[in-house]
């Protein structure tokens, strides 16, 4: 009985541990290709707000984890303490992105637009 027990325990705790771990999943992280420098940062892929931290012009931010992405997103960000914003109409017919690393590279123009201003090019990487 001990040893059923015991081979019980071991069995459980085997098939309890879990291969998955970041690398998974669909990682995406900014890339500021702008001369100004972003604060406040969030980004939503429709599966809800994100929030990176602040990019300086030709950095990048570390990677997060998304559970689904796009080849575009929802971003709001803060440049010089105005909020600007790429709005996504819809995902209609989009496909998601496969598991893997990407950079979404946001360009921001000189337009004073809340909605013009934002740009946003899918890298694969």
């Amino acid at each position: 009985m001990k040893k059923l027990s015991i081979l019980l325990i071991l069995t459980v705790t085997l098939f309890s541990c879990s291969n998955d771990d970041d690398s998974s999943g669909v990682k995406i992280r900014l890339s500021n290709a702008s001369k100004f420098n972003f604060k406040n940062i969030t980004v939503n892929t429709s599966t809800g707000n994100v929030n990176f931290e602040d990019v300086s012009s030709g950095q990048k931010t570390s990677y997060k984890v998304f559970e689904y992405a796009y080849s575009y997103a929802f971003v709001e960000l803060q440049i010089d303490g105005q909020t600007y914003t790429l709005q996504p109409i819809d995902y209609v017919g989009e496909t998601t992105l496969e598991k893997g690393n990407y950079t979404y590279e946001i360009t921001a123009n000189d337009s004073q637009e809340r909605q013009g201003k934002l740009g946003l090019k899918l890298i694969k990487d």
